[in-house]
């Protein structure tokens, strides 16, 4: 056996798990309090605004400005976060992000103008870009490809977790101080995460509680390591990754789910309150509905997912499985628009929302899946992410301009289900076999 780092394998064989410390799952857990408090900054301020009134005198056109600034930049800097955290690591790239975001996360309890405020949710944008890409690439390090999809549905639920904490946690805040605590409270939050991250975190290899059995077991698994790169593969310039056809369909595919989630984060309430005639009391309750059974379906999609893995399925198979039937079930959002109960349509956006976090699970596996090499994981992840935010800066602009031509949702959510099924075609057909990609001579 290898010496890896200073630990000194031995004859333990990976399925005795027994033998094994499972710092591993301590860690995706931490990754996904750090993914949650990323979350929770960035939707801090849509819940606080209402509350800001008296301090800012903005129109709507100058509120939708504000928001789309933290997208701006956050899917911009998507490009370079992903070579950065390839670049320099998951300590280092998690740390420094979080204690970025969450110094202008305070700074906007100091804004005092449209343009300050603005400044603030860019800089938080830029910010927060590393954080999809290093967890992605801490799963890469540290689960065997058996445990990749539950590993990759913890993280990920983060980002649902924090959205949905972000209302009660917010208004309580704000009933017993002002809004100004909101951002300061919650930005402390992040440093001390950050602290605990750069405390805490290493590679399995240098990990000073993670045993010689569970490296073993991480390394023989799969795991994206150096130790297990190919030093050809390893060199591949960035831009080199554009050429090939899996990256390109895995981009589009990514922008396609998120055209559909994005209606969640954005118009969802509106919605409710518009077209069902939900009031803010049952808004704020029924309203979590599809939050949470994302959470859970997620964490289900993921853990079956490896389950099959584990059982011999081939891990291309399992991947287009998990992402076309997640994207295929997230086009039910079509029909949300014409059933004629509000129970129906709540159930139906509870299914698609399901659907398509059991679809992200497969999705994020996938840069792990893929990468030439672990130099290019967070690479990977940054591409396929930056695609994907684009609908973020898209979708909602067309929602609204379909809602004022027609009065109601029922084309746009026609839509955003038509797009979910090209998505799942494009992971069925367009993307190839699922396996690390071969540097080509050109290259």
């Amino acid at each position: 056996m290898t010496t890896l780092g200073s630990k000194t394998s031995t004859t333990t064989s990976p399925r005795q798990p027994r033998l094994m410390t499972r710092k591993r799952w301590v860690i995706i857990w931490l990754a996904f309090v750090g993914l949650s408090i990323n979350y929770l900054d960035r939707s801090s301020l849509s819940v606080a605004l209402p509350f800001m009134g008296k301090d800012f005198e903005l129109s709507a056109t100058q509120q939708g400005l504000i928001f789309a600034a933290f997208f701006w930049a956050y899917d911009f800097f998507q490009l370079a976060a992903g070579w950065y955290v390839d670049k320099v690591g998951p300590r280092r790239s998690f740390s420094l992000a979080a204690l970025w975001w969450s110094v202008f996360t305070m700074v906007t309890a100091a804004a005092s103008s449209f343009w300050s405020l603005f400044a603030a949710r860019f800089l938080l944008g830029a910010g927060e870009s590393p954080a999809p890409s290093t967890a992605a690439k801490v799963v890469a390090t540290w689960f065997p490809v058996r445990e990749r999809a539950f590993a990759t549905s913890i993280w990920d639920s983060g980002s649902r977790v924090g959205a949905v904490i972000a209302l009660p946690i917010v208004t309580l805040i704000v009933a017993f101080t002002s809004w100004h605590a909101v951002f300061i409270i919650i930005g402390v939050l992040g440093i001390i995460w950050a602290a605990v991250w750069w405390k805490y975190y290493r590679s399995p290899e240098e990990h000073p509680s993670a045993n010689a059995a569970e490296v073993s077991y991480i390394q023989e698994g799969g795991a994206r390591g150096s130790a297990n790169d190919d030093e050809g593969a390893a060199k591949l310039p960035w831009r080199s990754l554009f050429k090939y056809r899996a990256i390109l369909s895995m981009m589009f595919g990514f922008f396609c789910l998120n055209s559909a989630i994005y209606f969640f984060i954005t118009f969802f309430p509106s919605y409710l309150v518009k077209e069902r005639g939900f009031n803010l009391l049952t808004l704020g309750f029924f309203g979590a509905i599809p939050g949470i059974c994302a959470v859970l379906f997620g964490w289900l999609g993921g853990y079956l997912a490896d389950r099959a893995v584990r059982a011999g399925s081939p891990v291309s198979k399992v991947r287009k499985t998990v992402i076309a039937g997640g994207l295929a079930g997230g086009s039910v959002i079509m029909f949300a628009a014409i059933v004629p109960e509000a129970w129906m349509a709540l159930a139906l956006l509870s299914i698609a929302y399901s659907s398509l976090a059991v679809a992200a699970t497969g999705i994020w596996s996938l840069p792990a899946d893929v990468a030439p090499s672990s130099r290019h994981v967070g690479s990977i992840g940054g591409l396929q992410n930056f695609a994907s935010n684009l609908a973020g800066i898209f979708t909602p602009v067309l929602i609204g301009i379909l809602v004022d031509q027609t009065g109601s949702f029922v084309a746009p959510l026609a839509v955003i289900g038509a797009i979910s099924l090209v998505g799942a075609a494009n992971y069925l057909f367009v993307i190839g076999k699922i396996e690390p990609l071969k540097v080509k001579a050109a290259a």
